[in-house]
């Protein structure tokens, strides 16, 4: 299990998560190491550009979700270099990114669900 899976999971549970991703599939919007909060979210209320934390094809990935689909509650995940991972049920749709190490990412408010607590992994 990896370190995104491990959020996942935290997030699915109603936690609101404090951590550092690593990689470049969403520079400029996160770069490696940044602080991220994600907060449980309303898939329902995904518009496209938010940041997700979502298994696409049995793996989690913190990406944008890029097309949504709301009569088949799913959306489409993509990194921020265009590729595209692929279309996911909302039920698997774990979070929303809600700030960018500390500058609040627009739209995100209004797509929170109730959260438990703010930690870290």
């Amino acid at each position: 299990m990896g370190a995104l899976d491990a959020v996942a999971g935290r997030v699915a549970g109603g936690a609101t998560v404090v951590f550092r991703p690593s990689g470049f599939s969403m520079v400029p919007l996160i770069r490696s190491r940044q602080q991220v909060v994600l907060a449980p979210v309303d898939p329902s209320k995904l518009d496209v550009g938010d940041i997700v934390l979502a298994r696409v094809a049995g793996t989690v990935y913190l990406h944008l979700v890029s097309s949504v689909d709301p009569a088949r509650k799913r959306v489409q995940i993509s990194s921020n270099r265009g590729r595209i991972n692929g279309w996911t049920s909302h039920d698997r749709v774990f979070g929303i990114c809600v700030a960018v190490d500390g500058v609040t990412r627009s739209g995100a408010e209004g797509k929170i669900l109730a959260a438990d607590s703010n930690d870290s992994p």
